[in-house]
């Protein structure tokens, strides 16, 4: 599970240096990762993975658990390290 949820996190810069939009979509869907009242169920439905069968919505579901069962303070701390990644050289994007 571990290495899952490193893929997934390293994959955040190169989605959001490939994406034309100012990453909102993807903003909003890492806001929702780390929102504590977002449900597993919810988030599921908002990153849209349910068509792809049952185990890339287990692991959907185990990475959001993931983070509801972090503490306030490693979800603010996690927030201050995407503002560090999305401000750093390699995901500026272009006004």
């Amino acid at each position: 599970m571990k290495l899952v949820v490193l893929f997934m996190l390293v994959t955040i810069p190169i989605c959001c240096y490939a994406s034309g939009s100012g990453c909102s979509i993807l903003d909003n869907i890492i806001k929702s990762t780390i929102n504590s009242s977002v449900s597993a169920k919810d988030y599921l439905e908002l990153v849209g993975f349910d068509q792809h069968g049952p185990y890339v919505k287990k692991a959907i579901k185990d990475f959001k658990q993931c983070f509801l069962d972090q503490s306030e303070e490693t979800l603010a701390n996690f927030q201050v390290m995407m503002d560090a990644i999305y401000n750093s050289y390699g995901c500026q994007q272009s006004s």
